[in-house]
């Protein structure tokens, strides 16, 4: 299998998700980056339906939704498996992506990621600190229980890592940056040494986001 194609925003941690798990099982790959003015455009809707990020080709396969590309992969390329087969950690990994998908990042890491970092620092605009303020106490809910579903272990389903840790991984490395972001890490007790040890993994460290992206925060 070859001809794999990646189209989105350098920055966005979905892509960066599906940037991760090619790193990981060593399959090379074309990255499209788009510009945030080719969103919604006919081009990008006529790949995307809904207008988002990322968007996954392989040959004439096309496929959208970060859990599909990221599960597609972990099947077509079996090594390193990025799922466990215990049907308990198999479990707790897709609890892990619910509460990322539907909590973290439309009520804390967007509203506060964009208010701290991409609208005053990227796009002029003053921050709405009512945004932030409102964004930070389901915060608090869930980096209490990222660390609580952490606990004493290496990673979120054992000793070795997950698509669930790839996912946080990419949405805490940048959000950590901002005030909100360092202050909600700090209050846990294991997710600080986690995301350490994710940030040395050579996926990581060959998918960082655009520097202006990474100064900004």
């Amino acid at each position: 299998m070859a001809g794999i194609t990646i189209h989105g925003i350098p920055g966005s941690p979905f892509l960066r998700t599906v940037e991760i798990v090619l790193k990981e099982k060593d399959v090379p790959y074309h990255l499209r980056a788009m510009s945030p003015a080719e969103m919604r455009t006919p081009e990008h809707l006529g790949l995307h339906p809904f207008g988002r990020v990322p968007i996954f080709e392989q040959d004439d396969f096309r496929l959208y939704e970060t859990q599909a590309i990221i599960r597609y992969l972990d099947e077509v390329f079996p090594n390193p498996a990025l799922v466990p087969n215990e049907p308990r950690r198999r479990a707790r990994m897709n609890q892990m992506i619910g509460i990322i998908e539907w909590y973290f990042f439309p009520k804390v890491g967007a509203p506060i990621g964009f208010n701290r970092i991409i609208g005053p620092r990227l796009l002029g605009l003053p921050a709405d600190e009512a945004a932030i303020a409102q964004a930070m106490p389901i915060g608090r809910t869930c980096f209490a229980e990222f660390d609580r579903l952490l606990g004493s272990d290496r990673y979120f389903t054992g000793d070795s890592i997950s698509l669930a840790d790839i996912m946080l991984a990419a949405q805490l490395d940048l959000f950590e940056d901002c005030e909100e972001g360092r202050e909600l890490i700090l209050a846990t007790h294991a997710l600080s040494a986690w995301l350490g040890r994710m940030r040395e993994r050579a996926s990581l460290l060959a998918t960082q986001p655009p520097s202006a992206l990474r100064n900004a925060a």
